[in-house]
């Protein structure tokens, strides 16, 4: 049981690095400016997403195994506040919720997976903990790839394979 324990988290780590990986080619492709579009009053912008998961990663993953995972200090409503001006800024919120998120999960032992942590005071194992985030961090990451597919339009460079582009070459019209 060890073993597949030990392929979940190793698992786990890489679909997050992929994620991260995915959200920042596509991030990649606009602008500074571009990063705070939001498509409808609605919606949010590529940084307020960004700004929210990395609030999201650094209560989840501080001090993972022993404190709940909703912090007292995190001020979740202000995440969706789009105060970051730079990319700079933007970018080192960013990297530090993800760095903290995998600083976690590098220390994270096999046997730990079956272990109670909370979040909101709500009991999870730490298994149910890493899907509950996973499904989560995807689903933002989605959304990040679409807003900034939305504003590249046709000039968004793929991140996976590409729709194949009609070929005029092998239709033949007949006289």
């Amino acid at each position: 049981m060890s073993a597949i324990a030990e392929l979940y988290i190793l698992e786990t780590l890489k679909s997050l690095k992929g994620l991260k990986s995915s959200a920042e080619k596509a991030i990649s492709q606009i602008s500074n400016e571009e990063l705070h579009f939001s498509p409808d009053i609605e919606s949010n912008s590529v940084a307020i997403i960004m700004k929210h998961l990395a609030g999201n990663m650094l209560s989840r993953f501080t001090n993972f195994l022993t404190t709940d995972g909703e912090k007292e200090w995190r001020k979740r409503d202000q995440e969706f506040i789009d105060e970051y001006k730079t990319y700079e800024e933007l970018f080192d919120l960013w990297n530090n919720g993800w760095e903290c998120l995998f600083e976690a999960l590098s220390k994270l032992q096999p046997e730990e997976l079956s272990k109670i942590i909370y979040i909101r005071g709500e009991e999870h194992t730490v298994l149910r903990a890493l899907n509950r985030q996973l499904v989560h961090y995807a689903y933002h990451t989605g959304q990040i790839i679409y807003i900034c597919k939305h504003i590249r339009k046709s000039d968004f460079q793929s991140l996976s394979i590409p729709r194949s582009k009609p070929d005029n070459s092998t239709s033949k019209t007949s006289n």
